[in-house]
């Protein structure tokens, strides 16, 4: 098997409206490892009888978890391998559940050369609803 070589995208190339995203299927197992790795064993998150009892009727997955996946974008798609996280704000428009399909996507807002910085819009869907808004800021080095 080959040896595969990811590439950035070079911040002279990076357009304001580029746009990525990335989907995956929220699992039990998925809010499980999350749990476990985060230290969140929030009821609500891990346990069906709580849960069932809560305003939301069933187990939510972390936010963070969805969240986490503009990392995903980031690290491996636009701008791509060695970019770094400056900032990310985020504001949860509604809750995600098990077996919902999260799709991230980040687009170009903004490029300053100078500061080696870009700027996206980010936006988190379920069902082509918003679930999680925001923006980030990435630094190329």
């Amino acid at each position: 098997m080959e040896d595969v070589i990811l590439t950035s995208i070079p911040i002279e190339k990076i357009q304001i409206g580029m746009r990525v995203s990335y989907s995956q299927t929220i699992t039990d197992a998925d809010i499980k490892a999350y749990a476990g790795l985060s230290g969140d064993h929030n009821p609500v998150h891990v346990n069906q009888e709580y849960a069932e009892e809560s305003r939301y009727g069933r187990r939510l997955a972390h936010g963070l978890m969805s969240v986490g996946f503009f990392s995903a974008l980031f690290g491996m798609r636009l701008p791509g391998p060695g970019c770094v996280y400056v900032s990310q704000n985020i504001q949860f428009k509604r809750p995600v559940y098990i077996d919902d399909t999260v799709t991230a996507t980040a687009e170009v807002t903004d490029v300053c050369l100078k500061k080696k910085r870009v700027f996206f819009s980010t936006n988190c869907y379920v069902k082509n609803k918003i679930v999680i808004s925001g923006d980030a800021e990435i630094y190329i080095p």
